[in-house]
């Protein structure tokens, strides 16, 4: 008799937001409705996540939201309609996999469709070092990271005592405390291009920090937490390209080099 034990059971399931505005001209200059389904290396973007989200060896179940392809749809378990919004269609995700049932301790790991240089490796490192107290949990990059991987991508930095970190691309949520967070999250993005209104809510202590670099990521971590209600933890991860999504050309023609020089490898 075999005293081999089998594979623990995945504790995560995933959403992937492949959904946008029918009028993008990033997308349609490419010849399709939505950023995701542009091709790169000669498949959609939002292939290459989903590959690399099934190839880490920790997610069980996938839910996507928006339109998609037939070879997506053999690595997706719930399709799910775009609602027009990010956080209508995280809401949206989250729901389609809770439908279903969630196991006791299964979290979400969330991801945009615009990420296709993020391997399955990667991924797997992140799941597996992510804190399991927080009931969201966002990776961020260091400035020296990305621009070690790739050279000359331009992304937007915030500049903590720590260093110059970009936000990353995925983010780690419980599924139950989703309802908690979300009106909170709603708001905050609301007031994202009122300055006023956005300063009321983060507090002028956490932007004089943020001018003066004296603010730690613990201390961020602690109005975030207050903010939404629940507890939020920063992830420093050092897989750059959680941190590097395509919204451009230039973005699309570092994507291509990049996983062209891997395919010719």
């Amino acid at each position: 008799m075999s005293h081999e034990q089998a594979a623990p059971a995945p504790q995560w399931s995933a959403v992937v937001l492949g959904g946008g505005d029918p009028g993008d001209p990033f997308a349609a200059a490419h010849g399709v409705s939505v950023k995701g389904l542009i091709p790169v290396a000669g498949e959609p973007m939002a292939l290459h996540v989903l590959r690399a989200l099934r190839g880490s060896g920790r997610v069980g179940r996938v839910a996507y939201v928006g339109p998609t392809t037939p070879e997506m749809d053999a690595l997706i378990d719930e399709r799910v309609t775009d609602h027009g919004t990010l956080l209508s269609n995280l809401e949206a995700g989250v729901e389609a996999l809770s439908a279903r049932g969630l196991a006791p301790g299964e979290r979400v790991i969330v991801a945009t469709a615009d990420i296709p240089l993020v391997t399955a490796a990667q991924l797997a490192d992140v799941l597996d070092t992510a804190p399991g107290d927080a009931a969201l949990v966002y990776p961020v990059v260091r400035r020296t990271d990305c621009e070690a991987a790739f050279p000359g991508v331009q992304r937007t930095y915030a500049r903590l005592r720590e260093g110059s970190f970009t936000g990353g691309n995925v983010f780690l949520l419980d599924p139950r405390l989703v309802g908690e967070f979300l009106p909170r999250l709603r708001e905050v993005l609301g007031a994202r291009k009122a300055p006023l209104r956005l300063a009321a809510l983060i507090g002028p202590g956490v932007l004089l920090g943020l001018l003066t670099r004296r603010l730690t990521v613990p201390a961020l971590e602690g109005k975030v937490s207050a903010i939404l209600g629940v507890q939020a933890r920063a992830l420093i991860t050092g897989h750059a390209a959680i941190g590097t999504d395509v919204d451009k050309d230039a973005d699309l023609d570092l994507a291509e080099r990049h996983l062209g020089a891997i395919g010719q490898s």
